[in-house]
């Protein structure tokens, strides 16, 4: 299967995102391969699947994630802003996304994070990862690129990936000087020229986050090895039938 479906956050145009719901709905279609999914670090030091760094657009939560304990997240509903049937739903911990996802899908786990606002936040999930043996089925992804150099300073044998959104004329050497071998790229930036010549450094690019069978095919023009990332794999799977 060319042009593999990475589900963005879950299942997420149809299920609240980063929820175990919107997990179960992605891993329930066999097409889907690979989940994309967020983690940042609660006060304890328990890693948590959620995007935003504040609680208050997808909890019944409000203020900033890390200033929360794992028992107090435990407490909100995370599901209830998209629908009264996830009503309910509960932020997951990143060892029940493992669990779940363990030798039936591949993650893209983004270490949510800047500068210094998550101290452990690398060893935390690399320690979770290796408890499950998925370091071959993980890629480690990250804006910061302090926390990508840590990941590799505490474990190079973990793939790591940058995430952009622009067009840097050094990529190539960015990648190399940074040890990735990954890019999650915002798919307006990518075109042929520069996705023939990441693959030709044996780069895996990742385009994000494309949600319409239009964007999709433009993507699948340039490479069939190009990952395409989105919150509708209903929408993939019409647009690459068979």
């Amino acid at each position: 299967m060319n042009n593999l479906c990475v589900a963005h956050r879950g299942f997420s145009g149809k299920a609240p995102e980063n929820t175990m719901a919107a997990f179960r709905m992605a891993m329930a279609e066999p097409y889907v391969q690979w989940m994309e999914i967020d983690t940042q670090l609660t006060a304890d030091g328990i890693p948590v699947v959620i995007h935003d760094f504040s609680l208050d657009r997808t909890t019944s939560g409000s203020g900033k994630v890390k200033a929360h304990t794992w028992q107090q997240l435990q407490r909100l509903d995370a599901g209830s802003w998209k629908g009264r049937a996830f009503q309910g739903e509960r932020i997951p911990s990143l060892d029940e996304v493992l669990r779940l996802s363990c030798g039936r899908v591949r993650l893209n786990i983004e270490l949510k994070t800047s500068g210094n606002m998550y101290p452990g936040l690398e060893q935390a999930v690399l320690e979770r990862v290796s408890r499950y043996h998925m370091e071959q089925d993980v890629v480690i992804t990250s804006f910061d690129t302090g926390a990508l150099q840590r990941v590799k300073e505490i474990n190079p044998a973990f793939k790591t990936g940058l995430i952009l959104d622009g067009r840097p004329k050094d990529l190539p050497s960015r990648l190399k000087a940074l040890q990735c071998s990954f890019l999650s790229i915002g798919h307006p930036n990518l075109d042929t020229g520069l996705a023939s010549l990441l693959i030709s450094e044996g780069i895996t690019v990742m385009a994000w986050t494309i949600d319409d069978a239009r964007g999709m095919k433009r993507i699948a023009a340039m490479s069939p090895e190009i990952l395409i990332c989105t919150n509708r794999p209903d929408v993939w799977r019409k647009t690459f039938p068979g």
